[in-house]
């Protein structure tokens, strides 16, 4: 029965969310990944920051080779090796505890895990609806990542900070086992010049797209990789600050389920313009953390427009080629924000504390909403000539 799936079901939408989602789940476990060094290595923020950020350069290298290859590989085949290898690694991971030495080792499942999140996202960007897929893709992240949330903490205090790396690979053991049913993706049709490339116009709104999901993902992933420790200078517990961001992050699940809903009903344009902005406002609004409830309001509200925005920037990013070569780029370049977001913070968190890093990360939501806005109405006006 499973076998015989539509590629437009919803089912095979869910399907390829945690294929896509596989290489990089330690991303969705927010900042319990960032404290579980802290507490289990017994090492400073700044050095905790430096491990997840090579893990995440790792991501965005993996990722570049995918937007090159992509068009060459039989996709299935190169995702099987590449969980097989994610496991291993992760296996190692767990046996070490010297901080440098995780340095390279992450680097090097980064790089691993990010060629198979582009793999992941050129299959989705082939579907015939890939805005609704990407929605979908931000439902199962922040669903699963709430788990994560959730238990790794609770996990590392029973087991230590090892426990983190297991959780990786039960998701990697899921991800091999639904593989063999994910559909293959049917032809796409694009318009391209005569030569069969992009256009020079389209080749300057795709990089100002690539370049608003960069100040994106810089932007939020630089605050959120520190929302652990940003409630531990508020005084509240890893376990209170764990049950806090657990209910964040389930309410953010609805941010991706809007998109998925809405879809391109309404264009591209307005939901860019509308998800961005409230991003800018609460992410600013984490100036206030003291009170808890502006804490707990703002990461919620950030982590909806976060599923909501991404969805409708890799959708228009897919928009240029029927191959998923872009959609696979533009993985590369959110993996690049996402790393360089947590590694900008790791070196003024130490001087200059949390708010300087609140402040830059709202300045950077403002200047991407206004280059996604004008990719995404440009974009529009040219389908339309």
């Amino acid at each position: 029965m499973l076998k015989n799936i539509h590629q437009d079901s919803i089912l095979n939408a869910f399907f390829l969310s945690i294929f896509a989602t596989a290489g990089l789940f330690y991303v969705n476990l927010g900042g319990s990944f960032l404290s579980a060094f802290v507490d289990g290595l017994n090492i400073q923020r700044d050095a905790a920051g430096f491990i997840v950020s090579a893990n995440k350069y790792g991501a965005a290298f993996g990722g570049l080779l995918a937007a090159i290859f992509i068009k060459k590989l039989v996709w299935r085949k190169s995702a099987y090796i590449l969980l097989l290898l994610l496991i291993s690694i992760d296996i190692i991971s767990s046996q070490i505890s010297n901080a440098n030495l995780l340095i390279f080792i992450r680097f090097l499942h980064g790089s691993i895990g990010g060629f198979l999140v582009g793999i992941g996202l050129s299959v989705i960007a082939r579907t015939s609806f890939p805005d609704k897929v990407f929605g979908m893709l931000m439902v199962v992240q922040y669903s699963f990542g709430s788990v994560g949330i959730f238990t790794v903490p609770r996990l590392v205090d029973a087991f230590g900070y090892s426990s983190v790396f297991f959780v990786l690979i039960t998701f990697s053991i899921m991800t091999l086992l639904i593989l063999p049913i994910i559909p293959d993706p049917a032809e796409k049709k694009v318009a391209v010049n005569k030569s069969g490339t992009l256009s020079f116009r389209a080749k300057v709104l795709l990089t100002i797209c690539l370049m608003s999901l960069f100040l994106f993902q810089a932007s939020n992933m630089g605050v959120a990789d520190f929302a652990f420790e940003l409630g531990k200078d508020i005084d509240l517990t890893n376990k209170e600050i764990s049950n806090l961001l657990t209910i964040a992050n389930v309410i953010s699940i609805s941010g991706g389920v809007l998109a998925y809903l809405i879809a391109t009903r309404f264009g591209r344009t307005l939901p860019l313009l509308i998800g961005f902005s409230i991003a800018s406002l609460f992410t600013y609004l984490l100036n206030f953390s003291e009170n808890i409830t502006i804490y707990f309001i703002a990461n919620s509200i950030t982590g909806i427009t976060w599923g909501f925005v991404i969805p409708y920037l890799l959708g228009l990013a897919a928009t240029f080629d029927k191959y998923g070569q872009m959609a696979a780029l533009a993985g590369f370049v959110s993996k690049i924000g996402l790393a360089s977001g947590p590694l900008i913070a790791s070196f003024l968190i130490i001087d200059f504390g949390f708010s300087v890093i609140i402040n830059l990360a709202a300045f950077g939501l403002l200047l991407g909403c206004i280059l996604a806005v004008y990719a995404s109405k440009q974009s529009s006006i040219a389908d339309n000539e």
